[in-house]
């Protein structure tokens, strides 16, 4: 089975010539474990971060290359509008090109950009992000988007505040608790408390690429270059390599804002989900990426933006209620040894 993973730019080039190879049979998502079950929630922030179970994360925002293996598979025909042609961009896209007709005899086909198969994947609604979402959870391959963690049944819409994770889920969008508590909280035990910043640090983020001594991020300081990276806008996953947080999540501040499954604003419309983290267009200097910085109150959830992506969260397998009930099945939570 060949995989893509969400790795350094090192095997960007080698992933990218198994996707325009069409090789790819199966996406993996690198997850890190995240524990101590029962903590306490973030008093500084509306009561974010407690999660009473154990769960994986995935260790890196989904790439262009997985969403482009996705795509391969479920959208010849795109019935969902799961690509936006704003993701051809190699400055502010995600590198992703179609071609073809979108029919029977002529299907869509997909490829990506070696310099973007291990950048984040962008122009993304919050329903792409549970269409992909779904397709984990059904197996991969020709799996189905409409059925497995939401029930979405072709739903695109703005309102859709009845779809909710179901039960026995495997993968899902992360919650806004479970995206919280990754980035933020100390870890080691129940009431260990929360960093300001996901990269394990109470002090803003630099932009420092080389990352020597840790605590940088993809974001727009208003002074230094901008971007950062030759031109492009996002960074490859894992770049800032000692910038973790503390369970070993990376870029959960800046690069793209990640949709959660929080309802921020509710009418008889709209039912708007929440992002978090920050983007590389970060004009705020950075206060995105604050724990006490909940943005994008009164996004739709069929939005697609340059600097909105995702990641997913995993519950251990087997995948039942009654484990998440006890906690999961123990793993141990990953832990960094500096800075603690």
């Amino acid at each position: 089975m060949i995989s893509v993973r969400g790795v350094t730019k090192a095997v960007a080039v080698v992933a990218m010539v198994l996707l325009a190879a069409g090789a790819v049979q199966a996406v993996v998502i690198d997850t890190v474990p995240v524990g101590n079950p029962g903590n306490t929630a973030d008093t500084h922030d509306a009561g974010c971060g407690s999660v009473a179970y154990e769960y994986n994360i995935g260790k890196y925002e989904v790439t262009a290359g997985q969403y482009t293996a996705f795509l391969t598979a479920v959208a010849t025909t795109d019935t969902y509008g799961l690509y936006n042609t704003e993701m051809s961009r190699t400055d502010q896209g995600s590198g992703i090109t179609r071609s073809g007709g979108g029919t029977v005899g002529n299907p869509y086909t997909y490829t990506v950009d070696a310099n973007f198969v291990n950048r984040p994947v962008n122009y993304v609604s919050f329903w792409d992000a549970c269409r992909f979402a779904n397709w984990l959870n059904n197996g991969q391959g020709n799996g189905g988007t409409e059925t497995g963690a939401y029930n979405l049944n072709g739903y695109n819409g703005t309102g859709g505040s009845c779809i909710q994770r179901n039960a026995g889920w495997q993968w899902a969008v992360t919650s806004e608790d479970e995206w919280y508590k990754a980035a933020y909280y100390k870890g080691g035990g129940a009431n260990a408390g929360y960093w300001d910043y996901p990269t394990s640090s109470n002090t803003a983020p630099g932009q420092d690429m080389a990352d020597v001594s840790g605590n940088n991020a993809n974001y727009y300081m208003g002074t230094g270059a901008y971007p950062i990276d030759s031109g492009k806008y996002t960074t490859v996953a894992g770049e800032f390599q000692n910038s973790d947080s503390p369970y070993g999540t990376f870029d959960q501040g800046g690069n793209v804002w990640e949709w959660n499954e929080a309802i921020t604003y509710q009418d008889a419309t709209y039912a708007c989900r929440d992002l978090r983290g920050g983007s590389f267009y970060g004009y705020d200097g950075g206060y995105g990426m604050l724990a006490a910085y909940r943005d994008y109150g009164y996004v739709e959830p069929a939005d697609e933006n340059y600097d909105f992506g995702f990641r997913v969260s995993e519950v251990p397998e087997p995948a039942t209620m009654s484990l998440l009930a006890l906690g999961g099945l123990g793993m141990l939570m990953r832990r960094r040894s500096a800075r603690r």
